[in-house]
């Protein structure tokens, strides 16, 4: 059979949500707490303690359902997922089986080939399991914090066919439980965590048998994980091997998928419906009311910046990776009186820059209203953009918000007198013959060179565009 050899991919993503109780209990939800502290019996599953839904968490399932697009379920319930695992106290985890509280609706990626919908088949609320510590030097560990912490798993349908597109729909789910603000998409915390079904078959071909792939701890790690074994599914079937259905696990230190177990091996969880916990009932009322208040989703206010006269796609989309991002640069766009170019530059450059250097997470150091100012005083050619970016480090440094008193202070205003640039540049033509004659002879390259010298010699206040009209007048009309 010719043809060849194509890849599907599905993944299934938990996010852990931002709420401040436990899925059924009143325990803290907080990360980062000495180990065992937020446990009570409902949590460790002790007898006689009955389990109460989270509300809060519940409706935040319903936003990242209805911003996909979902069906909200009518009537759902909990069931009780049943495995033995050292960190899960209970002997079984509250989940939801045959009747998931949202089914149905897509995420778009932006794919090799262009946008692409990815289809959902099903968001479901789950409780956490505890957390196990293998790096005792007298055995594992258990802390029970986590156990009970809610989750949503979101399930895609098997529409990406390359590590790629996996890699994009992440990005794009990591993008929107962050902008409803139900999840701080921290992988590295374990806040959000992916497991991928793979598998390979020939073009024109039945589905493949799916290869689980678990362990996967970045959006890189995906990508890593999801290429080798692509690559080894096909080669294994290009020996004339059969693929049987595994679970594995990502190896990121050999770069390698190594099995867990085999379907003969695989977990029978015995889901039955959670005895402790009647059907929960979804009033179409308070789903609308959900609908109403969602915001403006990442994807029509990235359509609506490229709408925007001097927006490229690559800053549309940087723009609207976080809301903060975007709520940030609208501020900066209406403080610049709506100078598009001006505030991407801004914002993509020096406000970005400066809150990574100075690790304000999601805060920006430097007001959007102060930032707009000092881009005002550039583009009325009051500060050069030398000056400018002087300014702003001084603003991002010291919490100031008058970029004018800081410019004057520092007597960075920019010097737009035609004489006094005339003297400068006449003694540096004096200065350096050789390149002023390369010049006139048609190197007007060097206009660069010039520039740089006057705006050395003014300690970076000259205006570097009436320098270069004072340089064509000097050298070439004479």
């Amino acid at each position: 059979m010719n043809g060849a050899y194509i890849a599907t991919i599905g993944l299934e993503v938990h996010a852990q949500l931002l709420t401040r109780s436990k899925m059924f209990c009143s325990c803290a939800a907080t990360y980062g707490e000495p180990e065992n502290r937020h446990t009570c019996p409902v949590c460790l599953g002790l007898p006689g303690a009955l389990p109460v839904p989270n509300r809060t968490a519940v409706e935040m399932a319903i936003r990242v359902g209805l911003a996909a697009g979902g069906r909200i379920a009518r009537r759902t319930k909990f069931d009780r997922k049943n495995y033995f695992y050292p960190d899960l106290p209970k002997g079984y985890q509250i989940s939801q089986f045959d009747m998931p509280l949202c089914e149905g609706g897509e995420i778009e990626i932006r794919g090799e080939s262009g946008a692409k919908k990815v289809g959902i088949i099903r968001i479901h609320l789950e409780e956490d399991a505890g957390k196990s510590l293998h790096d005792d030097p007298d055995g594992t560990l258990v802390d029970l914090n986590r156990c009970g912490v809610p989750l949503i798993e979101i399930v895609s349908a098997p529409d990406m066919s390359s590590p790629a597109e996996a890699y994009a729909y992440l990005t794009e789910v990591r993008r929107l439980v962050r902008w409803l603000g139900i999840c701080d998409g921290n992988l590295e915390e374990g806040s959000l965590r992916c497991d991928a079904n793979v598998s390979v078959t020939r073009e024109g071909a039945p589905l493949g048998i799916p290869i689980e792939v678990k362990n996967l701890n970045s959006f890189h790690g995906v990508e890593r994980a999801l290429t080798y074994e692509i690559k080894r599914q096909t080669e294994a079937l290009q020996a004339g091997e059969t693929v049987s259905r595994q679970t594995c696990l990502w190896d990121p230190e050999r770069g390698i998928t190594r099995v867990m177990r085999t379907k003969e091996q695989a977990h029978d969880y015995r889901y039955f419906p959670e005895p402790d916990l009647i059907e929960l009932e979804v009033e179409p009322d308070w789903v609308e009311q959900i609908r109403a208040r969602l915001p403006e989703l990442p994807w029509e206010r990235r359509l609506r910046f490229a709408e925007m006269p001097g927006m490229r796609p690559v800053d549309a989309d940087l723009l609207t990776s976080e809301s903060e991002i975007a709520d940030y640069f609208e501020d900066v766009l209406s403080a610049t009186g709506n100078d598009v170019s001006r505030s991407i530059r801004w914002v993509t450059g020096e406000a970005l820059r400066w809150r990574k250097e100075l690790g304000r997470g999601e805060r920006f150091p430097v007001s959007a209203s102060a930032t707009g100012s000092l881009a005002q005083l550039e583009s009325q050619g009051k500060a050069s953009g030398i000056a400018a970016k002087t300014i702003y480090e001084e603003m991002a440094h010291t919490g100031r918000d008058d970029p004018a008193a800081i410019m004057k202070e520092k007597g960075l205003e920019q010097v737009s007198d035609e004489g006094e640039l005339a003297a400068v540049l006449r003694q540096i033509i004096e200065d350096n013959p050789k390149e002023s004659e390369r010049y006139r002879s048609g190197e007007k390259k060097l206009q660069a060179f010039f520039i740089g010298q006057v705006m050395k010699a003014t300690k970076g206040k000259a205006d570097p565009k009436l320098v270069g009209k004072l340089l064509h007048k000097i050298l070439e009309i004479g």
